[in-house]
């Protein structure tokens, strides 16, 4: 929940002139950049915000509940702020982002809107557009192995282990009928094929023929 300061939120409320939004960058290697929207820099806890960036917020996606939320941010690259090859060197890569609403005629009447990590920065002339997610992200990431049908291996790999000397030019789509009907490799398919998909929500008892209890595959 944000802590607004009860003068802030009235001055919100009423549109007042005096508003902007500060960026504040911290890097993997420590170091901390400001930027803002505002027309002259300000300093926000020891840090310089520079206007003259150009950085500008583009568009959000910030839904609730448990949704990682994305957003977006445009500036120039120049020296004094953002590189070209600080981002070239990957210094940007994941770099934790936050977004101040600021009056900036009272400094100490600010509120954090928004934080997220850097995801991706690239270049687009002489400027540049970083994308951005926000902290519930992590949540969706994949960590280990996941059940599914096709398997995750890669072709010729120590766990599929096909020799690709013997069948060169072979292409996989990742199916249990190419593992076993092309590649006689069924011991090493790295994925489920019994496992249950939207096809089974459809199906209905088999009348006549085998009712046993074995795969239906």
């Amino acid at each position: 929940m944000r802590d607004v300061p009860e003068e802030l939120a009235a001055r919100i409320e009423s549109g007042a002139a005096t508003l902007c939004h500060v960026w504040m960058l911290t890097r993997a290697d420590g170091a901390v950049l400001g930027f803002t929207d505002h027309d002259r820099d300000l300093t926000l806890d020891g840090v310089t915000c520079r206007a003259a960036s150009g950085w500008v917020a583009g568009a959000a996606d910030t839904a609730v509940g448990l949704s990682a939320g994305s957003a977006a941010a445009a500036g120039g690259l120049d020296d004094d702020g953002i590189a070209d090859s600080d981002v070239e060197a990957g210094l940007y890569d994941g770099a934790a982002v936050a977004l101040w609403r600021v009056d900036w005629a009272r400094l100490d009447l600010r509120v954090r809107l928004w934080t997220a990590t850097m995801t991706r920065i690239r270049r687009e002339g002489g400027g540049f557009t970083a994308e951005l997610e926000g902290p519930l992200a992590r949540l969706e990431r994949v960590v280990g192995r996941t059940y599914g049908r096709s398997c995750d291996a890669i072709l010729g790999d120590g766990r599929c282990r096909v020799d690709l000397g013997a069948i060169p030019g072979a292409d996989c789509d990742k199916r249990w009928e190419t593992c076993i009907g092309t590649f006689a490799n069924g011991i090493n398919f790295q994925g489920f094929p019994d496992i249950p998909g939207d096809d089974f929500l459809t199906a209905a008892p088999i009348e006549g023929g085998r009712n046993d209890g074995r795969s239906r595959r």
